[in-house]
């Protein structure tokens, strides 16, 4: 096709022989955060019409042109197919043998091994629900280590982290990152986003926070903004210590 139109809310602009993607009207829909994988050749045919409007104006629209049943549909959050939200219902239902493949991998606190999980697929960084073990004091994830089918165990204060890697990165505002660059930097889609000085180091970012930011999790996108404009974004690698 030549062009194609999402329902994304997000903008776009021409700057600098660049498409920019900058922050939709209604911030609370604000969904820029997916989008800084896409190319420049990719935004010169791309339209976001629903970026200048907020969600219940939209629903109006949708009313007034006869889609009552679509203007009254629960919205989804998260990830958007999958039911409630649970995501390891979703992997056991559509990967049947996996639980009993990684089943029995060990935690890890304190450089001891503490007992044993279901298997890492089942959990995220920063969880302390439904972990089943009992050592005292709370625990959290503090990393998964697929490798190894090993679950880091840590206190909330082990949850902190100063400094990251992001590999794969894509640019949208700049052509190249300037040195020393300061933008607001989220690690998660509903993140508020921490300031953080960036620097490129061969094929990826070093992003260093300017206060502390938690639950930083390998293979989630970090992404780069400078006021409302998307500046770029990639994937955590592996956390850099400082």
């Amino acid at each position: 096709c030549e062009f194609i139109a999402t329902g994304h809310y997000a903008q776009l602009r021409d700057e600098n022989e660049r498409r920019v993607i900058f922050k939709g009207v209604d911030e609370n829909k604000d969904q820029t955060y997916v989008l800084w994988g896409l190319s420049q050749e990719s935004l010169k045919r791309t339209f976001f019409p629903l970026g200048g409007y907020k969600k219940p104006e939209i629903k109006q629209m949708a009313k007034d042109a006869g889609f009552i049943d679509l203007a009254n549909k629960s919205e989804s959050y998260d990830i958007c197919f999958v039911p409630n939200n649970d995501y390891r219902s979703f992997l056991k239902h559509r990967l049947p043998d996996l639980e009993a493949k990684v089943e029995g991998g060990n935690y890890g606190y304190r450089g001891k091994t503490v007992g044993k999980h279901r298997g890492y697929p089942f959990y995220t960084i920063g969880q302390r629900k439904g972990l089943d073990i009992a050592l005292g004091d709370p625990v959290f994830v503090k990393e998964i280590i697929p490798e190894t089918n090993t679950i880091v165990l840590g206190d909330k204060n082990d949850l902190e982290e100063m400094q990251l890697m992001v590999r794969d990165f894509n640019l949208i505002k700049y052509a190249s990152l300037p040195d020393d660059f300061v933008g607001l930097t989220k690690i998660r889609y509903k993140d508020a986003g921490t300031l953080a000085t960036i620097n490129t180091s061969g094929d990826k970012l070093d992003v260093v926070f300017h206060a502390p930011v938690t639950g930083v999790a390998p293979g989630q996108s970090a992404v780069i903004y400078e006021g409302n404009d998307l500046v770029g974004g990639g994937f955590i690698d592996r956390k850099k210590y400082i």
